[in-house]
């Protein structure tokens, strides 16, 4: 996955994680302070229905679209919740890869700034697996409550959930057509794969944007891209699994995911639900974004065909003009 970012920023509309900044303490400047750190948080649905039960311990299943607070969600109701004692684990977090549990590790330590004795840590890799599933069966804590999120959740691991779990409470979209993000502008581009890098080009020279995502599918191709844009003065990070994993989340730590506001999918992802998570990184929290696959054989028409028939939405082509207003905020 590489990136391309633009300096022009613009203002968080709905969830806002910005640093806390300090300042000499008086009335005006606290008060405007306060303003500012309540700028633009307001609660969506989601997290006004789980959150009230996750603090009373109950269990949670939570199937709600990227970019919509699923996790903050669970790190405030946990929060809430514990009473940090010292040494011991009062709440254990399970995610599916490394830059997501240094992800979930930030927002725990940004959300208990003024929790003094609360302590986050994060763990992976390096242990080998059977070490894992004999402390998480033997020598963990008693768990008391269980909370499950995520974008996507089939009907056939719901009932696998549950086995988990004691009377969770379930909160489902009505269908996976809602699954799609409302303020995002999608499109695709058919081409040939030696016109990739000559369009690619073409387009970040002609769209407005706050932050590009552009994903592909080998660390060469990734390495490649991001030559390319740096000879051609384009800030850019680069990412990938060739990496070390000190220096992905080294790279990790410049990317402003909340400023995304265009991805582009260079190579047409394998499956619906990868391009669901793709896109999912412009348009978060119901802003505007734009993303624009370049679909270059007939698999990748198929990808694209099984996205519209799944999630109920007609992308179209992406036409030699398209109105600034439509993807970025204003």
């Amino acid at each position: 996955m590489g990136e391309v970012k633009d300096n022009d920023a613009y203002e968080e509309e709905l969830l806002d994680y910005e640093e806390e900044v300090e300042h000499a303490p008086d009335s005006v400047s606290a008060k405007a302070a306060a303003e500012s750190a309540k700028k633009g948080y307001v609660g969506i649905h989601m997290q006004h229905e789980c959150i009230p039960q996750a603090i009373l311990g109950i269990g949670v299943i939570c199937q709600a679209k990227s970019g919509m607070g699923k996790t903050a969600v669970f790190v405030l109701s946990t929060l809430q919740q514990i009473e940090p004692v010292a040494g011991q684990v009062a709440a254990f977090v399970l995610c599916h890869t490394r830059e997501l549990a240094y992800q979930i590790c930030h927002e725990f330590e940004r959300f208990s700034t003024h929790l003094p004795d609360v302590k986050v840590a994060v763990f992976y890799s390096g242990v080998h697996i059977k070490v894992h599933k004999d402390i998480l069966k033997n020598k963990c804590p008693h768990i008391v409550q269980v909370m499950l999120f995520s974008a996507t959740l089939s009907k056939e691991i719901r009932p696998v959930c549950n086995k988990f779990m004691q009377g969770p409470m379930e909160i489902y979209v009505d269908d996976e057509a809602k699954l799609t993000l409302h303020g995002l502008v999608q499109h695709y581009i058919k081409l040939t794969e030696i016109e990739k890098n000559c369009k690619l080009n073409d387009l970040l020279d002609a769209l407005d944007f706050n932050q590009v995502v552009i994903f592909v599918k080998s660390v060469n191709r990734a390495a490649e891209l991001n030559k390319v844009w740096v000879e051609c003065s384009f800030p850019s990070i680069c990412i990938h699994s060739g990496m070390s994993q000190e220096e992905r989340l080294t790279r990790y730590k410049g990317i402003d995911i909340d400023h995304v506001n265009i991805v582009i999918n260079y190579e047409t992802p394998d499956s619906a639900d990868t391009y669901l998570h793709r896109v999912g990184r412009a348009g978060r929290f119901g802003t505007k974004g734009l993303a624009i696959t370049f679909v270059s054989s007939a698999s990748d028409s198929d990808v694209l065909n099984q996205v519209q028939a799944r999630f109920e939405v007609d992308i179209k082509e992406l036409p030699e003009q398209i109105d600034t207003s439509t993807y970025m905020p204003s």
